[in-house]
């Protein structure tokens, strides 16, 4: 009985925070830290819970939660390192560029560090860390205050420096995509944010990887029409993708690319 108590109390814990750490939980609980993960392991085969690395979040029902930057930078990385190297493709040596925060647009930044001539402007701190190390990169950070684990700069100061900029591409990220209610966001905070960085874009490109499509989060952002290019990979299945419209473009996975190369030389 005192393990199932202990399950709904985490299954609690974990829909109203929409992720939880297991080393936060077990402190919760005043349990050790493998009596917890015990407990994940069955409330995940009876798919009640999702596992991440290092902790839990709701089995989710189309909408988006908030899942925490360390948590995301582990996730479908094949497919942000295939969305970023398309959009690497798009920019010549010279433009000039806003770099959303996030952690599809930090693959981005590892593909064009070293690149000739760039000037980047950013709200994302570890992608203005990592360009500063690599060098060569004229660096443009928004300021602005700090939003906890995302390492996401937000606010009056972030916007008034963002107005100021006429640049030739803005890279946005999404919590979530769908046909019809566009791009939406988890919290409202960032949205001016995002907002402001397509306004002083030329072109404007989405950045999304296939989990993110057919969902909806709280926050509206803007409509699919706001976007030159919407870059995806080709997780999303093409009858889905053609609610899109002909700006989604759906890029291979390093691996499915090797697998048709082989195939192709058979």
């Amino acid at each position: 009985m005192l393990g199932e108590r202990r399950r709904r109390d985490i299954c609690d814990l974990i829909e109203k925070s929409g992720y939880v750490e297991s080393r936060q939980l077990a402190v919760d609980l005043g349990v050790n830290i493998s009596t917890v993960r015990r407990d994940l392991e069955v409330l995940a085969e009876a798919g009640v819970i999702q596992r991440t690395h290092g902790g839990a979040m709701p089995v989710t029902d189309g909408s988006a939660v908030d899942v925490p930057y360390e948590v995301k930078k582990r996730q479908r990385l094949a497919e942000k390192r295939a969305i970023a190297r398309y959009a690497a493709s798009l920019v010549a040596d010279g433009d000039s560029l806003v770099v959303d925060s996030g952690s599809t647009t930090f693959a981005l930044a590892q593909v064009i560090r070293g690149r000739t001539g760039l000037t980047v402007a950013t709200n994302d701190l570890r992608i203005a860390h990592f360009l500063a190390e690599g060098g060569g990169v004229r660096l443009l950070v928004t300021g602005g205050q700090l939003i906890d684990s995302v390492f996401t700069l937000v606010g009056p100061s972030a916007l008034t420096n963002l107005a100021g900029l006429q640049v030739d591409w803005a890279f946005l990220g999404a919590d979530a995509v769908d046909p019809e209610a566009g791009v939406t966001n988890v919290n409202t905070v960032e949205v001016p944010i995002k907002q402001a960085m397509l306004a002083a874009a030329a072109r404007g490109v989405l950045l999304a990887d296939s989990s993110k499509f057919g969902r909806r989060a709280l926050a509206a952002v803007f409509g699919i029409g706001a976007f030159d290019y919407v870059i995806t990979d080709d997780g999303l299945p093409a009858d889905a993708a053609a609610h899109y419209g002909p700006r989604l473009v759906r890029v291979p996975t390093e691996t499915k690319l090797k697998r048709a190369v082989e195939a192709a030389a058979q």
